[in-house]
């Protein structure tokens, strides 16, 4: 039998998705399962960008250019400018997704065994672009009881090494919620300019702070024009997580054209996609206005319903649209799949993120689950629920 790459072996399981079997086959015994696992909005797309799709008038579906169409990269200038993000449309390379600005940023900055520095718990995602690059993680420890706060600086600088080549964070962050200071943001530059490494800031949450905190970007940090990669995406913002567009946004030119040569290889982001993700930007303030208040609001009963567990510890979201949350059991992989196997309240059960995924040390976060709150309150309520009486009866493993 013909043998399968040792990179495709060592490939990490995504810890949000390889639940799906088992949700699937509950789902087919007649059983409502709520899905706190995913990170899937259940907020409206802007109809200006459905339109936009609907209302064209393309004869024929070409390609765009690898680097992004050059109307759009202009009007996403023009966005960043309105957040004190001041770039050319020369200065951002659209991708498929922030999945791929991510894997293009890899690319140009590391080669095989060479190291990227970062925050754990993170989007699980990471270890998966890392690994299939040859790439190490080297994680920082960041933890529940300082609710994910970055740790001190020294711990960065005793990991960095001659091989390492940047520093990777989320901010607003998935899968903790934690908003980055801009004192912090200043702290990591600062090691990034010592060291001569990258800061690569996966931003796709900007827009979603809460209790009059503001995102602070490291492409607003002085002094960080060669240091600084900034990856970002329609997904969440617009709630357009199948159009499957991001970016790659730096002042740095060679990374640019390095991270090009990645684009032209896979030819061109999707053009309807460009077209709809184009007309998303002129979604006025008010939308978001009011998708921070829902966020909020759902937010603040899922953390005061799971606080009536016993047992539990939570982290506070500062942004995003995550919380982790440690139970009172030792395996929450095992736990989730028994879930969607064996446990029923009136026919529903729930579908969590074991967060052991979410870090690259070996051991923790075996007790933690991620929940995304991007369902209504009334969905949440029942899944709180749900999780308190299983944790009831759960025999712990």
């Amino acid at each position: 039998m013909p043998s399968i790459s040792k990179k495709g072996t060592k490939m990490p399981e995504s810890p949000i998705r390889k639940l799906v079997p088992y949700a699937e086959k509950a789902k087919k015994e007649g059983v409502e399962v709520i899905h706190l696992n995913i990170g899937q909005p259940d907020i409206k797309t802007p109809q200006i960008a459905l339109d936009a799709v609907k209302n064209n008038t393309l004869s024929v579906l070409e390609y765009s250019n690898s680097e992004g169409s050059e109307a759009y990269r202009k009007k996403l200038a023009s966005y960043y400018a309105k957040h004190d993000i001041h770039v050319t449309a020369q200065d951002i390379l659209v991708t498929t997704g922030g999945s791929e600005a991510l894997s293009f940023a890899l690319g140009s900055i590391a080669d095989s065994n060479d190291e990227i520095i970062i925050p754990e718990p993170f989007y699980a995602n990471y270890n998966g672009f890392a690994t299939a690059m040859g790439i190490n993680v080297i994680p920082v420890v960041s933890r529940i009881d300082d609710n994910f706060a970055l740790p001190p600086i020294e711990e960065f600088e005793k990991l960095v090494t001659p091989r390492t080549k940047g520093i990777l964070i989320c901010n607003p962050g998935n899968p903790t919620g934690y908003l980055y200071t801009r004192e912090e943001i200043e702290k990591l530059s600062a090691i990034a300019k010592k060291h001569d490494i990258f800061l690569i800031s996966d931003e796709v949450y900007r827009e979603f702070t809460y209790d009059g905190k503001k995102h602070f970007s490291i492409l607003q940090q002085p002094g960080m024009e060669e240091h600084g990669v900034v990856v970002d995406s329609v997904s969440k913002r617009y709630s357009m997580c199948g159009a499957r567009i991001g970016c790659l946004v730096s002042k740095n030119k060679e990374l640019l054209k390095t991270a090009l040569k990645f684009a032209q290889a896979r030819l061109s982001p999707p053009t309807y996609a460009q077209i709809a993700s184009e007309a998303a930007l002129e979604t006025p303030q008010s939308y978001f206005e009011d998708v921070k208040k829902e966020y909020v609001s759902r937010r603040n009963l899922l953390i005061a319903e799971l606080e009536k567990i016993e047992g539990i510890k939570i982290g506070y979201p500062q942004g995003a649209f995550y919380c982790i949350a440690e139970l009172p059991i030792s395996n929450s992989d095992h736990f989730a799949q028994w879930l969607l196997e064996e446990f029923r309240v009136d026919g529903e059960t729930v579908m969590v993120a074991p967060a052991a995924g979410f870090y690259a040390s070996k051991g923790l976060g075996k007790n933690q689950i991620r929940i995304a709150y991007v369902l209504e309150k009334d969905s949440l309520k029942r899944a709180v629920h749900i999780l308190k009486e299983a944790l009831k009866i759960y025999k712990d493993q």
